[in-house]
């Protein structure tokens, strides 16, 4: 059964009321499945442009992991949201590093040691121009964009006082609830969610009635991890920003799939991960507006953030040293520097378009199979479709697709207040990259019905 909902209806457990602080989500509320179920989309065409495949399987064949077998069935991965798979190119720049470059970076006068600099800070110049930031020292190296949203929840300490106002994207990552949870415990400020409407967009009117409170910080995802569903982000931060907000957005799920502007976006903080972008885990990227950047508390302190140490006392140094304390993942930056000339290469307005068409024809497919729940399912989303079959666990759907090698993600996406806004324990989430093709899609629909007629 499908549901079409007015955007204008505000979902029931997102009131207007402050977030527990240390707890993990509003109360659940008994509301129907089928009420968070997007409207149907008729099929266009079950067919996708023959352009599109040569374009794909030219990209796809540079993944040697999808070349592997599970058991009896070529693997179908539609975990990419999880984490994306790695091309060749990125895999032999890391190798490259640690066979003829490894060495510490910034600290010594020898040729491995420039070699490796070097390559370090071109990743930091690649970033400014991929993003669009102002001067390259708007960009800081992180672990990832949960290291990233800390970072920021803890330097914004001394600004903050009792009392102040952090409104959170109710559909966000736990990545970006828990560090200001943490911010609001240290400060006393107050966190307040922003509603979902109906049919999981943020809604637009609650949200302009929570900015007449005159917001301290505003954190938003660009692109919903569990639902693929796309922030209107340039007009959410202007009107923010118009408010005195500090602002910060949750790129993770947009980098792989969107050109991202910082320009455009105007945001104070955008963050995101390497591995989500076909680059390698350990590395993450915190843009910041250099004023802002600049004025945080540094939540690591020790080697190359400082300018001056003695026992009477430490200066900090410059950005973006200052942000960077101790031995960086050098490997890990050389990787993501790999993955984005490859982005770069091949994330054109053909293949985003494939991507789009590929997204919609996985949604087409699920909708006729019957007892499949789609939630927040809308022609715009990017890279990801969470669906649940009838009444049956996650978990047990997760594992019987595993067993004809399709890999899909399983549970509450560590999206726990978005679960209970949903009425739902988990979800099955089946996510899509630069590499898949519609083979992957009838695969996976193949099976989902062979679990389907084993289920029910």
């Amino acid at each position: 059964m499908t549901h079409t909902a007015s955007t204008n209806t505000t979902l029931p457990n997102a009131e207007l009321a402050p977030l527990d602080i240390g707890s993990q989500s509003t109360a659940p509320v008994n509301i129907a499945i089928d009420d968070f179920v997007s409207e149907k989309v008729v099929p266009e065409s079950n067919t996708l442009p023959t352009q599109a495949f040569d374009l794909n399987s030219q990209i796809r064949s540079q993944f040697p992991t999808l070349t592997q077998m599970l058991g009896d069935y070529p693997l179908c991965y539609l975990d990419t949201a999880a984490t994306s798979q790695k091309p060749q190119c990125v895999l032999e720049a890391m190798a490259q590093y640690y066979q003829y470059d490894n060495a510490n970076v910034h600290r010594a006068a020898h040729q491995l040691s420039a070699r490796a600099t070097s390559s370090y800070e071109k990743v930091r110049d690649q970033l400014q121009v991929f993003i669009n930031a102002k001067r390259r020292e708007e960009i800081i190296f992180t672990h990832g964009t949960t290291e990233s949203i800390n970072l920021v929840a803890f330097g914004l300490t001394p600004q903050l006082k009792s009392g102040d106002l952090i409104l959170i994207d109710s559909a966000a990552h736990h990545a970006n609830i828990v560090p200001w949870q943490e911010l609001a415990k240290r400060t006393g400020a107050i966190i307040k969610p922003i509603p979902l409407t109906q049919d999981c967009r943020l809604d637009l009117n609650a949200y302009q009635a929570l900015l007449e409170l005159k917001p301290k910080v505003v954190a938003l995802c660009h692109v919903s991890n569990v639902l693929g569903t796309v922030n209107p982000v340039i007009e959410l931060v202007q009107q923010a920003k118009a408010q005195g907000a500090i602002t910060l957005v949750d790129g993770a799920q947009a980098v792989a799939h969107l050109s991202v502007d910082m320009a455009a976006i105007d945001c104070d903080f955008y963050v995101f991960s390497g591995h989500k972008m076909y680059g390698p885990t350990g590395i993450g990227v915190l843009y910041g507006r250099f004023e802002i950047l600049d004025s945080l508390t540094p939540l690591l302190t020790g080697g190359e953030m400082i300018k001056r140490v003695s026992f009477d006392g430490t200066e900090f140094g410059s950005l973006p040293n200052r942000l960077e304390a101790g031995t960086p993942p050098i490997s890990a930056v050389i990787g993501l520097g790999a993955a984005i000339r490859f982005l770069q290469q091949h994330l054109t307005p053909e293949v985003k378009a494939h991507e789009a068409e590929l997204l919609q024809y996985l949604q087409n497919q699920l909708r006729p199979l019957g007892d499949v729940h789609l939630y927040g399912a809308h022609r715009d989303n990017i890279g990801a479709v969470a669906f649940n079959l009838a009444d049956e666990h996650h978990q047990d759907v997760g594992i019987l697709l595993d067993q004809q090698g399709v890999a899909v993600r399983c549970g509450h996406h560590c999206a726990m207040p978005l679960m209970q806004t949903l009425n739902l324990k988990g979800c099955c989430r089946a996510s899509i990259g630069i590499y898949t093709n519609k083979t992957d899609i009838d695969r996976f629909i193949a099976a989902l019905a062979s679990v389907k007629e084993l289920l029910l």
